[in-house]
């Protein structure tokens, strides 16, 4: 279930399509190669899925409400920076399809210990809500997620079947 700011201001993003969506940044035409790791680029708002150091294909993003700071507790709507690997794939989503990443790393565990709150976890990878396919690209007018890496179905669904368990994910400030 969508929290009431996820879903506040997923609608207002739904609301905004007099905006022109921002493209796929290559998107190439045909399937993704297997990827051996994924490098988020917030600032770039940009999700890129390498093979041996090559660029198979890159996507732009919607991030958490929070998208130029590290996520360090529960519920700060923050996307985590660091080393991650994807541990679990849900084809159950409430979202289109979810890949989860391995937040929280050792380190976001000790600076939460350190502040005694809680790190949060189940930061993914994923489609949009479902049912809301149609909203596609307009997603992307603002930041809506809790701290997920957020792209049109159609865009997760070459993703899914790209990205296996146990592959590196680099999120960059």
């Amino acid at each position: 279930m969508l929290t009431s700011l996820a879903s506040s201001a997923f609608a207002f993003a739904l609301a905004l399509t007099g905006a022109s969506p921002a493209p796929s940044v290559n998107p190439g035409p045909g399937p993704v190669s297997i990827a051996d790791s994924i490098v988020i680029e917030k600032k770039a708002h940009r999700l890129t899925l390498y093979h041996m150091g090559r660029a198979l294909r890159s996507y732009r993003v919607a991030l958490g409400a929070n998208p130029g700071l590290d996520k360090v507790m529960r519920g700060d709507r923050r996307t985590p920076e660091g080393l991650f690997s994807i541990e679990a794939r849900n084809p159950n989503s409430q979202f289109h399809l979810s890949l989860r990443i391995s937040y929280p790393s050792a380190r976001h565990r000790d600076v939460a210990a350190k502040l005694g709150v809680d790190p949060g976890g189940d930061i993914m990878i994923h489609g949009l809500p479902n049912g809301r396919r149609k909203v596609g690209k307009f997603h992307l007018t603002k930041d809506w997620t809790n701290g997920c890496v957020a792209l049109t179905d159609e865009e997760m669904e070459e993703i899914w079947s790209a990205v296996p368990v146990g592959t590196p994910v680099e999120i960059k400030a």
